[in-house]
């Protein structure tokens, strides 16, 4: 068979796998539709944390190395293969040539080179100004450089062991146009040139973002001709205009639309446990959230249970850690704390606040993948608290201003969530828990700083034995259930709608979809 494909491919035929096995050919043409709840904040990857502009910037861009979707095992990218010294500080990475941006300029080591130091060297002159994830993927880098045109070497100053496995990160770990940035400076992010088997057309804010196929892509051109990425933010809107084939793809919907798609004759449900968690964080730099008693309280008084039935339909588990329970390291032998009303009371109580107190709870107006109906759930839980006398307002925002004042500590309390983006319960204690993000703006919303999960989690980096790690991350999550900084709410499955003539979508357990070999059946899409 080897040799007959060498013939065909040779003589300029394509040879396919499916060719005479009964499996569809691949054809090519069609644009996919993505329904989405929200508008992307940028499409500059140093910039953005959030799932609506990584959905979009993993398209246009790509990393170093790349995830094995179904493992999330770090793998060759831009990089066909990679060293690392013994020491464990010298990382050497070997780039594949001939791959070039959609601009048409080769990438090469120093392209890679610039796409770092944008983000890490506030004298570098196209500092990016703000980096979201810099800070932890590239944190103990010393230097990085371009050996020569197709070699690159990081050192860093100590031993890092999520480094390889942040590399795949579309978000700080994407490699960037050098000439598109020095061209377009701080529009960079409306104006994304990358290497990607997408390549940006336009955008029309709160609508759409279209991108059309790289025909000159390394990998090979993809099926599609391109993507629209539409922002519906009523999901009851959504999943109708999914059901009038207006949108090919759908994320975010309510559970009992989800439930009526598996009615839906021409639709399927992608179905799998997600790297996520959804939670109400406590803004402990203020009062009266700088008291244990009253964070503890409030974790009692919070029906868990009740949310996940009503607003999940069961399309969710009830969480008690910051890790969920498919990622390694989760410790499954620590109590969550039970739904008990008294005991909230009579902690307030200890604490100071027989009669209560009055406080705010930020939420998002657009689903979420960890949270479908936001505003509902923000009700729910202002019904619990209100019922142990704690008195909250509810204040609502779109998703990115929602994203960019609780980022600076506005809020009281706050509803939001994390898509875990590799793998590696660095990923979600150091990233969302750890002092050194409780930054402004910075992703630990809660603002919590501890001494003994900052050491903890720290040696965590710095080992690279899986066991030893397993152990600091289990020590860790007793520390945070513990100290009580968030009340962790649930752990949502991971559910894509997707219409039956949509071939080769994949999703990995992070939610991040990979479009290049999607394709659109002809025969029942004209």
């Amino acid at each position: 068979m080897k040799s007959i494909c060498c013939i065909f491919v040779a003589a300029g035929i394509l040879f396919h796998p499916g060719f005479g096995t009964g499996e569809p050919v691949p054809r090519s043409g069609g644009v996919l539709v993505f329904g989405r709840s929200a508008d992307s904040i940028s499409l500059d990857p140093a910039v953005t944390s959030d799932s609506e502009s990584g959905k979009v910037i993993s398209a246009i861009y790509e990393t170093l190395v790349d995830f094995n979707n179904a493992t999330m095992e770090a793998g060759p990218g831009l990089a066909e293969r990679w060293k690392t010294s013994r020491s464990g500080l010298d990382w050497t990475f070997y780039l594949r040539k001939g791959v070039r941006f959609h601009d048409g300029a080769p990438l090469t080591a120093d392209a890679v080179v610039f796409s770092v130091l944008r983000q890490i060297d506030p004298d570098h002159p196209y500092y990016c100004g703000n980096p979201k994830y810099a800070k932890f993927i590239y944190r103990y880098v010393e230097s990085v450089r371009a050996t020569d045109d197709y070699t690159v070497k990081f050192v860093l100053k100590k031993p890092y062991a999520p480094f390889l496995q942040n590399l795949c990160i579309p978000h700080g770990g994407a490699v960037v146009s050098p000439a598109a940035v020095k061209q377009w400076g701080s529009d960079f992010g409306r104006r994304p040139v990358g290497s990607g088997p997408f390549q940006f057309s336009k955008w029309i804010p709160g609508d759409s973002v279209h991108l059309s196929a790289n025909r000159d892509y390394w990998k090979g051109a993809p099926y599609l001709d391109g993507i629209v990425f539409r922002t519906v933010k009523n999901p009851s809107i959504r999943f109708q205009e999914f059901k009038k084939g207006r949108l090919d793809v759908v994320i975010g919907l309510k559970p009992l639309d989800v439930s009526s798609v598996k009615q839906l004759p021409d639709s399927r449900l992608i179905d799998m446990i997600g790297l996520n968690v959804a939670y109400l964080a406590m803004n402990t730099e203020k009062r009266p959230f700088d008291r244990l008693k009253v964070r503890k309280a409030v974790n009692y008084a919070i029906n868990k249970e009740n949310l996940i039935k009503l607003y999940y339909q069961e399309l969710a588990a009830p969480a008690k850690n910051p890790l969920p329970p498919n990622q390694w390291g989760y410790n499954d032998d620590i109590q969550d704390y039970p739904y008990d009303p008294e005991k909230a009371r009579r902690l307030l109580s200890e604490a100071g606040f027989e009669s209560g107190f009055k406080t705010s709870l930020w939420t998002m107006a657009a689903s979420r993948p960890y949270m479908p109906e936001p505003e509902k759930i923000a009700r729910a839980v202002r019904a619990n608290l209100e019922a142990v006398c704690i008195r909250a307002e509810i204040v609502v925002h779109d998703w990115k201003e929602h994203v960019r004042r609780t980022a600076v500590g506005e809020h009281d309390m706050c509803l939001l969530g994390w898509m875990g983006d590799n793998g590696d319960p660095d990923n979600f204690l150091y990233t969302l828990l750890d002092r050194d993000n409780a930054v402004k703006p910075g992703l630990n919303r809660a603002f919590f700083k501890n001494g003994a999960l900052h050491e903890l989690l720290i040696q965590g980096q710095q080992s690279m034995v899986r066991s030893e790690r397993v152990a600091l991350y289990r020590k860790a999550q007793e520390i945070i259930h513990d100290h009580a900084p968030w009340t962790p709410l649930a752990h949502a499955r991971m559910i894509t709608c997707v219409k039956n003539n949509v071939v080769g979508l994949e999703i990995n357990p992070a939610g991040a979809a990979c479009f290049h070999r999607t394709w659109i059946k002809p025969e029942t899409r004209p």
